[in-house]
Parts: structure tokens; C-alpha cells; sequence
């Protein structure tokens, strides 16, 4: 999402007008549906008016683009302006320009990490060229639209307040000013020397439109990524507050190798990189030779990391890699150069199978390391046993004479990096009040189910795609199939639906995530937390209802077999209202963990009617009739151009007609839409793309062609396409088949001919509509000679 965008001439009047920080706060408060900060409003007045005085040069196309507020895909930062045109050499380019409101820095020892004073005072960041570099990185990483139509991205950054360049351009950080040069306040005239070279030409082709709406590649799923990064690759850029951990823990393991014990303590929600980050330094600390162990009470991640790196090295240096919090009891002081323990929020007091060894994890752990590190979230305590707290790491580092330093991990890299939906999270299941109250403009795939045989169909076809879909569940039902005399008994059982299933397989244990025909059973919070999915689908069971628009929980509705409530009657005795409250937490904070497992989409079952009920409300995107009989353009969800009735398009001027393909599969043709224009709505394109008659635009639904075209994407097809077809992507109706993604009797493949030579001519033997896709469950659909086939359109673009 872009918040302003507008020609250089146009970006020029509006700063004129003293208009361009209003137009831009209403921009923010319509596309983001948040208000802007004093200070953010204060910073678009002067930032863009420093811009603006660099533009001012007649040299610069007036018809370059400008940028504004630019959201990189996947995650929640925002690029401050990007100027958008064509270099000497008439290549695509877009210069990202990381705007600063510095007066002064100062040098660190630490990789791309200065120092500068904010509101509350003078803090460690990154360095300006490195922030510039790694979102330009970002860019091209997960947008595939960039790299396949070559599009340039030059970053620089431009601290127009900073007088002197002694710190922001010492030797030290020149590796990274090379890659993204950094202007100060005397080099206004450089940074208009470095635009006018990068954008020579004005922006003719619509850059900044078909980078936002260029295809996104996947995140990665740090698992698969796993053995390339141990082998010292950087599968993931760390940004902003990540470098500034990754730095300042390598800074720490330094300094403790020096005889100073040190404990950092890393803060983060899900997906905010916490595992990622720990991940490269069990990679660099290990590769400078320090004894490291990357520890976790879940045996969930160590399992399936473990699982990951088989045949990459040998099975005891793996064993040694990956520890469990409880095998640090009797461990000499500081044998350990680092340890690096993920998920913290989860370790015990005791360890142990039966919880009876040794006196606290997190006292073993700093006694048995020169250097920690603990990357915590307590929102996801999830049991009565889980200790971890920022406290309590205080509290022992402080008696074992360990330095502690604080830090804050907030980028969003899972979720679609929605920040929105988590808070549409915490509101929804009431552990905080939040502006989120709905999903409106919050870009994260979320249903919620009337039926769990719905919901498991959705997850399988979802998991179709790269197995990284699955279903979990509140740990309401007893584990029956666990024994092996009922070990083909069904555990969770819905009796009014039908819906049976069983609880994560046994043999699988914490490999249950990655296994690959586990699609059909229910895991729990014990073999997902701490790990990513795409999809995941959660059934919510009785321990967590509404009534009467509150929260109520109740502990006691979970199964016998859950061991994250035991000894919770105990307590209720003891002391009630504590129990309850402490049962609360665990409770909602299990059911925001399970729900945060997606990368991409989280789908709901709640076991209880009135919950049900609640949730589709909140998610009220979903509520479907309602929405669609208020809102004539609900059917065109994703089409973001105007839609017109005919009477009011120019057809075949700016406008073309929009086909209902699930309409049209009865009997789809050309004269369908000739003989009856008026019934068709029509959608005007942008000004760039030239329409011309028999250009029509449809919805493209399913996996088949997801190399090409994202599922669910808008495209621009052109009837009787004239020439060959051969190996062309075409859209074909034919009535005897049916398509895997939707059953219909039309489909979008790639067209291949097979020909053989009859008396002398070439004729068709037959012909296959292959699919372009990474997803499971595709094979080309085989067209045999006589057969009537009917091409539709040929493929044009994804709008």
C-alpha cells in the first residue's frame, strides 16, 4: 500500500500549497484507518519540504513519480519516498530515500548500529545507509514483479538536518554508504545530482503501480531455511531492531569472553523474528568458535529444526546444537560461551519428567553461560508450570552478577505483516481493548466457520499447495488414541456436525507440524507453539465462550490429559480468585498463540454457538449476504478500480466488462456478452493499459496457475485471440471437464498442441492445458482430437 502518489510536478504544487502533510494525515486516516501522531505530522511538514527543495530542479522530470509512505509487503515498515523513473540507459528505476531528521550520531563498535538522540533520549539504530539498503533488499526479495522486469531500486538515505558527515560517513560504516549513498544537510546539490542520474526520464510505465501490485513471493518458513543459514547464508534480511540485536548480542558474547557475565533479555510478539534472529547467531557465534546451544522447553521448533538438518551434518553436532531447558542442572559455571533460549516465556521452575529435578531453569541457565540470551514473549505462557518472566530473568542474573541489557523486537514479518490483526487479537479475545475492533482494511485472510467439516476441507485444500497447513484446537477433548488398544479411536468429537478427528499422531510426536500426511489430524498447542504455518485452522473449544459479549473461561473444560491446567483444583481451593485469573490468562493467551500461527490466513470452529456468533461478528468482512445486499461492488472484493453500469462506461475507451465466469460455465461465449452488454458491469483500467474491443476482465480462482497467477487475482483476458495459441496461457471452456479448483467446466492452463502430419498437412492430434504451479494435485488436462473445445480469452495481465 502506498499512502500518496502523484507526479514530481504534482508532489511539487502540494508542497507549494503547505498542503502536503494534510493531504498526507487523510491519506493515513482513510487507507490505514488510524490517526497520525503530532510529531509524524510535524516530520511530513519538514522532511518533505527539504525533498522538495531538492526536486526543484528542472533537471528531474516533472512527470517522475513520487512515493510516500510506502508499505513493504510482508511486514509492517514503511519506506519514507521513493522517486520513480527511467535512468540514461531507459531502465525502470525507483530510488528509495530513507528521510532522517538527525542533527548528529555517534560511532559504535557494532556492525551498521550508530547512536542518535530521540524523544527520550540518545539510543542505539542502524545506521541510515543500511536501513535504506535493507528495505530496498526487502523489496526485491518479495516481489517477484521487480526481479523479472528488472526494475532498479536505488536506495540512498538523506539526514537534511545534519550538518557535519564525520560519524555518518567514517570508514567504518563504508561498506554499507557504498551500497546506499548518504546525503547531510550540504549535499542538497548532490542528492539532486544523484536523482537526476538515476532518473534521467520521467516515469512513462507506471513503476510504482506494478510494483504494489506485482506478484509477492511467499515469506520464507524459517525451517526450510534452516541448514542454509547454519551453513553462514543470509536467507533473511535482519532490519531495523533486529540488526540492532543480532549487533548488540555479538557485542555482548564479546564482551563476556572478557570476563564480564552478560544476559540480554529480547522482547517480542509473534512473529516479529525472535526465532529468526536466534537461528543466525547460534550461526555466527558458533562460526567464531564459542560453545553454543540453542535451548527450548518446547520440543516442537528443536525437533522439527533437527528434523531440517538431517544429512547436512552429522547426527551428534545437530544433537549438540539444540538443547532442552532442562539439561543444565549440574553444568560447571560458564561452560558455554552462549546460549540462545528461544521461547522463554516457557521454561519451569524444575526439570525433569516428573518436575522434580534441580531449583529453577532460568538460574541454570545464566549460571551455565558467559552469555544469554533470551528471547521472551509472556503473552505466551501457556501453562501453570511456565515461569519465564523479565522479572525473574532480573532477579536470578542480578544474583549470579550477570549484566543485563533490554531490547525490543517489533518489525512484522508473520500474519501478512499485519500489526492489526494482532491487535484485532487481543481485542477479540479480550486481553486488551484495541482500535482493532474488526478486520476492516486488515490484510490477513480470517474465516470463520459454521461447520469443522467446512473449515478441515478449506485447511486441506490450502495445505494442497506446500503441506503448510493444519488444524489445532484448544485441549478440550481427552487424547484416547494415544493407547495403543485405541489407537484408531477418535479423540475430538463434535456429535451435532458429524466431525470427528484425532489428536496429532502419536508417532509423528513434536515432528507433527512437517509430517506429511498429518493434514488430517488436530495438533495442540504443544506441537505448534514456537513454529509458522501458511494456514492454520483453530477449533475453539469450551474452555474459552461468550456471554452476553464477555469472555468466559473455565479450566475445568479442558481435557485430563492437559497438562498446561494441572493442579489447577488445587488452586481453586487455595485461593479462587487468583486461580481463575492466572487460568484466564493461560487460557486466552493459548488461543492467541494458536491463532498467530499463520503466515498468511488463520480460519475459526467455536465448538459454542453464541462464541460462533461473536466471532463472525467481529470478523465482519465474512458476514457475506448482509454485506453483499449493502454493498453492489462486494462481488468485485480485490478489484480496486471504479466498477460502472454500461450505460455509464466509454466500452473499449478506458472501460471493459467484467465476466462472472461461475455464471458463464454453463455457456460461456463471445456472443453471451455481445447480445446483452447492458447486463454486464463494467471497470475502468488505468490510463496505461490500452483497452480495445473483446477485452474483458474476470476473477481467477485455485492453485493451478500460481506460478503465473496468485489465486483469487483480477486478470485481463482478450477474446479470439488471433494467431497461434500455441503456448500461450489461455482461458478454454469444454464440457467434459472438470477443473480442480472449482469444478467448472472452464479453466486457465497453458496451451500445447500436439500435431502430427496427415496427407501431407499438419493437424491437431490433440491437446494437453498444462498447469504452471508448485502445488500438489495438478496434471495437464488432455484434450483428445474431435473433442469440442471453446477458447475463451487469452491471458493478458493480473490487474
Amino acid at each position: 500500500m502506498i499512502v500518496y502518489s502523484a507526479t514530481k510536478q504534482q508532489f511539487v504544487d502540494d508542497v507549494r500549497a503547505n498542503a502536503i502533510a494534510d493531504i498526507i494525515e487523510s491519506e493515513v486516516a482513510r487507507k490505514l484507518n488510524r490517526n497520525s501522531p503530532r510529531n509524524e505530522f510535524i516530520s511530513w511538514e519538514n522532511s518533505l519540504q527539504y525533498m522538495f527543495n531538492v526536486l526543484h530542479d528542472d533537471e528531474i522530470p516533472a512527470s517522475a513519480g513520487v512515493s510516500i509512505e510506502y508499505n513493504i509487503p510482508l511486514t509492517n515498515r514503511r519506506v519514507d519516498f521513493i522517486l520513480t523513473g527511467k535512468d540514461e540507459n531507459r531502465q525502470d528505476t525507483a530510488v528509495i530515500v530513507e528521510l532522517k531528521q538527525w542533527q548528529e550520531a555517534q560511532l559504535t563498535s557494532k556492525d551498521a548500529i550508530v547512536k542518535t538522540r530521540f524523544q527520550h533520549g540518545v539510543k542505539e539504530t542502524n545506521h541510515p545507509s543500511y536501513q535504506a539498503w535493507s528495505y530496498a533488499a526487502l523489496i526485491e526479495d518479495y516481489n517477484q514483479t521487480v526481479r523479472d522486469e528488472a526494475i532498479l531500486l536505488q536506495p540512498c538515505a538523506y539526514l537534511h538536518n545534519m550538518k557535519s558527515a564525520e560519524v555518518i560517513k567514517d570508514d567504518f560504516y563504508a561498506e554499507h554508504v557504498e551500497k546506499a549513498p548518504v546525503f547531510i544537510s550540504p549535499d542538497a546539490l548532490k542528492l539532486a545530482e544523484f536523482l537526476k542520474k538515476s532518473v534521467k526520464y520521467g516515469d512513462s510505465d507506471n513503476i510504482m503501480y506494478r510494483i504494489e501490485h506485482g506478484k509477492i513471493k511467499p515469506s520464507k518458513n524459517l525451517a526450510d531455511a534452516l541448514a542454509s543459514m547454519l551453513n553462514g547464508n543470509p536467507e533473511f534480511l535482519m532490519i531495523d531492531e533486529q540488526k540492532l540485536v543480532y549487533e548488540t548480542a555479538l557485542d555482548l558474547a564479546h564482551k563476556a569472553q572478557q570476563g564480564k557475565k552478560q544476559t540480554l533479555i529480547v522482547k517480542g510478539g509473534p512473529g516479529t523474528g525472535k526465532s529468526v534472529v536466534a537461528i543466525n547467531l547460534l550461526a555466527e557465534l558458533t562460526k567464531r568458535e564459542l560453545l553454543t546451544q540453542y535451548v527450548s522447553k518446547n520440543a516442537a521448533p528443536r525437533e522439527v529444526f533437527k528434523k531440517m538438518l538431517t544429512g547436512t551434518r552429522k547426527k551428534t553436532h545437530i544433537d549438540n546444537m539444540f538443547k532442552g531447558s532442562g539439561g543444565y542442572i549440574d553444568t560447571p559455571e560458564n561452560l558455554y560461551g552462549a546460549l540462545i533460549i528461544d521461547e522463554a516465556h516457557r521454561l519451569n521452575e524444575k526439570s525433569g519428567l516428573y518436575g522434580n529435578l534441580g531449583e529453577n531453569q532460568i538460574k541454570e541457565l545464566i549460571n551455565a553461560s558467559a552469555f544469554n540470551v533470551f528471547f521472551i514473549d509472556e503473552a505466551q505462557r501457556v501453562t501453570l508450570q511456565d515461569i519465564g518472566s523479565i522479572e525473574s530473568i532480573h532477579y536470578w542474573a542480578d544474583t549470579l552478577r550477570s549484566e543485563v541489557t533490554e531490547l525490543d523486537l517489533v518489525s512484522q514479518f508473520r500474519c501478512n505483516g499485519s500489526d492489526g490483526y494482532l491487535a484485532w487479537i487481543d481485542n477479540s479475545l479480550q486481553i486488551r481493548e484495541t482500535a482493532n475492533t474488526t478486520l476492516e482494511d486488515i490484510d490477513y485472510d480470517v474465516k470463520v466457520f459454521d461447520d469443522p467439516n467446512d473449515m478441515r476441507k478449506a485447511i486441506i485444500d490450502k495445505n494442497r499447495i506446500n503441506n503448510k497447513a493444519r488444524m489445532v484446537a484448544g485441549y478440550c477433548w481427552d487424547w484416547a488414541s494415544k493407547k495403543k488398544e485405541n489407537k484408531n479411536d477418535m479423540d475430538i468429537i463434535i456429535p451435532e456436525y458429524s466431525f470427528e478427528a484425532q489428536w496429532n499422531l502419536n508417532d509423528d510426536g513434536s515432528l507433527w507440524l512437517i509430517a506429511e500426511k498429518s493434514v488430517e489430524q488436530i495438533g495442540c498447542i504443544h506441537t505448534s507453539q514456537g513454529l509458522e504455518l501458511d494456514y492454520i485452522g483453530v477449533i475453539i473449544g469450551d474452555d474459552f465462550v461468550i456471554r452476553d459479549g464477555k469472555v468466559v473461561t473455565d479450566a475445568l473444560k479442558r481435557s485430563r490429559n492437559d497438562r498446561s491446567v494441572l493442579g489447577i483444583k488445587k488452586r481453586l481451593k487455595e485461593d479462587a480468585n487468583k486461580a481463575k485469573k492466572l487460568a484466564d490468562e493461560i487460557i486466552k493467551n493459548t488461543y492467541r498463540t494458536l491463532m498467530t500461527r499463520g503466515q498468511k490466513g488463520c480460519f475459526i470452529f467455536c465448538t459454542d454457538r453464541e462464541t460462533r456468533e461473536y466471532f463472525k461478528q467481529v470478523a465482519d468482512r465474512n458476514l457475506g449476504l448482509d454485506e453483499t445486499a449493502e454493498d453492489p461492488d462486494f462481488g468485485y472484493k480485490g478489484l480496486e478500480f471504479p466498477i460502472v453500469s454500461y450505460e455509464e462506461a466509454k466500452p473499449y475507451q478506458g472501460f471493459v466488462p467484467i465476466y462472472d465466469l461461475e455464471v458463464a460455465a454453463g455457456g460461456f461465449s463471445e456472443q453471451q456478452a455481445i447480445s446483452n452488454p447492458d447486463e454486464l458491469d463494467w471497470v475502468q483500467l488505468p490510463e496505461h493499459i490500452n483497452t480495445t474491443e473483446g477485452m474483458f476482465v474476470t476473477r481467477v480462482v485455485g492453485e493451478s496457475m500460481n506460478k503465473r497467477i496468485i489465486n483469487g487475482s483480477w486478470c485481463l483476458f482478450k477474446a479470439n485471440p488471433g494467431g497461434s495459441r500455441n503456448g500461450k496461457v489461455v482461458l478454454v471452456q469444454h464440457h467434459s471437464i472438470e477443473d480442480p479448483d472449482h469444478g467448472g467446466t472452464y479453466t486457465v492452463k497453458r496451451y500445447e498442441s500436439e500435431k502430427v502430419v496427415e496427407d501431407g498437412e499438419l493437424v491437431n492430434q490433440r491437446v494437453l492445458l498444462k498447469p504452471e504451479t508448485n502445488a500438489y494435485g495438478y496434471s495437464p488436462i488432455v484434450i483428445e482430437e474431435g473433442e469440442e473445445l471453446v477458447v475463451v480469452g487469452e491471458f493478458l495481465s493480473v490487474l
